[in-house]
């Protein structure tokens, strides 16, 4: 409830991407028992920052602290104000924020200050720079961590942050992450949502890579201030601002310039961009430190000088700088060939090609190309993939995944159950004062509000109805005994459990037939093979069927699998998967499509907005006209129990697999390293004796 009202001080209406990322972030969030690492990739102006927003105030509103972390001061400062705007102690949500940065070390009297009160949790969100990543630094309960311009911070500095406290969501924004961040996202090890959609009226800006020409510079600054507008002048070392400031004065005697950069006193080059955004200066000539947190819709022109001495994306950000109203807006990017090499020259290409909006997630998968992956599993943001080729590079990482899973349907993260009467749904209405069709606890049986809630989340998120069992054992020892109530309620949890277990995203009923239709956009028929080979008999339930469309079973028509009767599921199943590159493709592609289906579940009212027709679903014939209400839960965990407690008990073991075999690599390369330190100790004392 508290979510809802918070959304709407929201001043704009939300495009479908934003939408989409608040569901995937909800859902990480909510729904899910891992924590969340979520990368957000979208332009600048694109809306990236309501969607960390909304989930700071989740955070705070579920009793946790959240941090803000940005990588420059004028970044944060910009999103220290936003955050007290929206939620801070004049708003109805009175939440307390603090702003962490340079100048407030340990040593100081507000550094300590400061601390102290996050370390005791009477700070709710902390916004901050590199400060934040300070070993002095210690949180009460931090619950989420957002990264904002990811690519501006090294591997080793994010790892410190979430080594601070354990279990902490991570949400991190980027218009251009670093290959390492990409490739994560791209290879399914790091979850990822894309903001395409661009605010009305929004121009790409014009991009124009060329070789220096002092006559190119005076032809674009014209150009802009004869239509009254501003120019940002960028080049990248400071030792290179006078020169070109006495080529600006030269070209344009009396032009009003004005310079911005690092080595400037404390908050100078904020004031200085202060003054030209109101107007007073033709010209801001600058280095990098304009590359986040400017937002000045005057300027529509911007050089950057030696372009080819900038990372991609910086050269992307930059270039974001400009194109903020409806003017058209230009970039010129200056190279000299004779410093130009075969990657800056990639580099410009890309940025000369991919220049329409939202292209942000194109330019990142260019740079990943270019300077290849990084490692997953080190601290290089870059390089690796080059040694064997990208495409082969990330076919052979997902086909270890895959294996590394075993058992790979989709995972669901929250089931959507559309019975009549809100049986078997877990979803609720928090305005309303009627839990029917949700699980909540009574206050008569856990008074403590706060205590109540934690259950609650405890409960909901239980991986098997094993868990759900120890849970309500758990309860009984504490609380006393289950009122019948509640214990509708764990039956709803029960199903839930099953049905995410099994990739059920959707559950109804067919009204014309009266049968309950499962659908499980994921499911295919190898996963079915494998979990009936592990039930009793080899059979599927009684009473539980599952369709496959045509263009999953390799035939032309629909292959139906009835329940109770034992099958030769073989014939389903394509015997060169395992081998065939092709068809590894085939199966990243269809689990791709499955993804987006899943994820678009919970918002669906009524069955009949669904094509079944397309999808895998699993069938109980007549559920809605041979079994009265009430006790349709009870039939349905019937069928779905022995299915999802062999893909969990598959899970688990898939999980022990994977543990053992990163032990025996950890104790390999021990081994190994240990070899190598006794080889250069033996070589030393040879060499003490003369050999």
């Amino acid at each position: 409830g508290m979510v809802k009202v918070f959304s709407k001080s929201f001043p704009f209406d939300p495009t479908p991407d934003q939408k989409k990322c608040f569901e995937d972030v909800e859902n990480d969030m909510v729904w899910r028992s891992r924590p969340m690492d979520r990368l957000i990739c979208g332009d600048v102006g694109f809306g990236k920052t309501e969607v960390a927003l909304r989930a700071l105030f989740r955070a705070v509103a579920n009793g946790r602290q959240a941090a803000l972390l940005a990588p420059t001061g004028v970044l944060a400062a910009q999103h220290f104000k936003q955050v007290v705007r929206r939620m801070g102690e004049e708003t109805e949500h009175k939440f307390n924020i603090a702003l962490l940065r340079g100048g407030m070390g340990k040593n100081t009297k507000k550094g300590r200050e400061l601390r102290a009160s996050i370390a005791a949790g009477d700070v709710d969100i902390i916004v901050g720079t590199h400060a934040l990543l300070s070993n002095g630094m210690s949180f009460k309960d931090l619950g989420l961590l957002c990264i904002d311009e990811e690519q501006r911070f090294g591997v080793n500095q994010k790892e410190r942050l979430k080594l601070i406290c354990n279990c902490v969501d991570v949400l991190t924004l980027s218009a251009t992450p670093i290959p390492r961040t990409l490739q994560m996202s791209l290879s399914g090890i790091r979850d990822t949502s894309t903001i395409r959609s661009p605010p009305p009226m929004r121009k790409p800006t014009i991009s124009y890579v060329q070789e220096y020409e002092e006559s190119l510079i005076k032809s674009a600054v014209e150009k802009e201030l004869a239509r009254g507008g501003q120019c940002y002048y960028v080049v990248p070392r400071i030792s290179q601002l006078q020169d070109a400031s006495d080529l600006l004065q030269r070209l344009f005697p009396g032009l009003r310039v004005i310079q911005a950069h690092g080595r400037m006193s404390r908050g100078a080059a904020e004031e200085n961009v202060a003054a030209f955004a109101e107007g007073g200066y033709d010209v801001l000539l600058a280095t990098t430190v304009i590359e986040n947190g400017v937002d000045i819709p005057r300027v529509n022109t911007i050089i950057i000088q030696n372009a080819q001495a900038f990372g991609m994306s910086t050269l992307y950000q930059l270039r974001g700088r400009v194109g903020r109203s409806d003017l058209q807006a230009y970039a010129y990017f200056f190279h000299k060939n004779d410093a130009i090499t075969e990657q800056s020259a990639q580099r410009l290409q890309a940025m000369a090609d991919l220049h329409e909006l939202g292209s942000g997630f194109d330019v990142a998968n260019r740079d990943l190309e270019i300077r290849g992956a990084g490692s997953l599993l080190g601290t290089e943001q870059s390089g690796m993939a080059a040694k064997v080729g990208f495409d082969l590079y990330m076919r052979m990482l997902k086909k270890s995944i895959r294996q590394l899973r075993g058992l790979d349907l989709p995972v669901v993260p929250r089931s959507n159950v559309i019975l009549p009467g809100g049986e078997g749904s877990i979803e609720w209405d928090a305005a309303s004062d009627d839990a029917s069709a949700s699980y909540l606890i009574s206050d008569s049986y856990i008074q403590d509000a706060k205590e109540r809630s934690k259950q609650e989340g405890v409960a909901r998120l239980a991986e098997s109805t094993a868990r759900l069992v120890e849970i309500t054992n758990e309860w009984k020892e504490k609380y006393g005994g289950i009122p019948s109530e509640l214990q509708n309620n764990l039956k709803a949890l029960h199903l839930n459990s099953c049905l995410r277990q099994l990739g059920i995203d959707i559950v109804g009923l067919d009204e014309s037939t009266g049968d309950c239709i499962l659908r499980s956009p994921g499911l295919r028929p190898r996963h079915w093979a494998m979990i009936c080979s592990q039930l009793p008999r080899g059979a599927p339930p009684r009473g539980l069927d599952v369709i496959f469309p045509a263009r999953f079973t390799f035939s032309t028509e629909d292959k139906e699998i009835s329940g109770g009767k034992k099958i030769d599921l073989d014939e389903f199943i394509n015997p060169n998967y395992a081998d065939d590159d092709e068809e590894w493709d085939a199966l990243d592609e269809e689990e791709v499509e499955a993804m987006k289906e899943i994820s678009s579940a919970s918002t669906i009212k009524n069955m009949q907005d669904v094509e079944i027709q397309n999808y895998p679903r699993f069938v109980v014939k007549k559920l809605g006209t041979s079994v009265e209400e009430g006790s349709r839960v009870d039939a349905l965990l019937k069928v779905l129990l022995p299915p999802s407690k062999v893909v969990f008990k598959k899970q688990e073991k898939d999980k022990e697999k994977a543990k053992l075999a990163a032990e025996l690599r950890d104790k390999r390369e021990a081994i190994a390293r240990q070899k190598k330190e006794q080889e250069k100790l033996n070589s030393r004392r040879l060499g003490g004796f003369g050999y």
